[in-house]
């Protein structure tokens, strides 16, 4: 499926800020992933048995707040997010959506120009996962208030890519 909308990696300024220190102000320290399947930011997919990964905290609404000029207040939050420990390659190029996995749950939270969350809704991707996410984000992009889309995980509640309107 080639997908409508672009989901959005954790920029490479943030990056290098986070691999140094993290959202909460911790230094984080690498690790080699001995198993592989850790969802990575950085790239957008899992990661491969070996590879060296870190997880660090991850404020993503404040930094979008932050270039902005929003405030999001109270809902700013932040969580934890593997990312590679050195510079990646980025997202392959193609069509659909990052860790859309049939079986898994999702939330789509919109948020308005201000940073403010204008709701939300849980996502079954029992089937189509990539389907699933195009509608959810044609229904959140139909009201002309969202101004991004965060999809996270419904289990830890960890963010997974980012949507802007397009």
């Amino acid at each position: 499926m080639t997908s409508r909308y672009r989901a959005r990696p954790i920029e490479e300024a943030a990056l290098d800020e986070l691999r140094t220190h993290d959202d909460a102000g911790v230094q984080r320290l690498p690790r080699t992933d001995e198993e592989g399947g850790a969802p990575l930011r950085c790239c957008l997919r899992t990661s491969e048995p070996g590879e060296r990964i870190a997880l660090v905290s991850y404020a993503p609404l404040r930094r979008w707040a932050a270039r902005t000029g929003a405030d999001p207040g109270a809902y700013d939050e932040q969580g934890p997010v593997f990312v590679h420990a050195e510079a990646c390659a980025g997202p392959a190029p193609g069509g659909g959506y990052p860790f859309a996995r049939a079986g898994a749950v999702r939330t789509a939270r919109r948020y308005d120009a201000r940073g403010h969350i204008l709701g939300g809704q849980v996502l079954d991707l029992a089937v189509d996962p990539d389907g699933v996410l195009e509608r959810a984000l044609d229904a959140a992009f139909a009201d002309p208030a969202v101004a991004l889309v965060h999809v996270r995980a419904a289990e830890f509640g960890c963010f997974h890519f980012e949507v802007r309107r397009p």
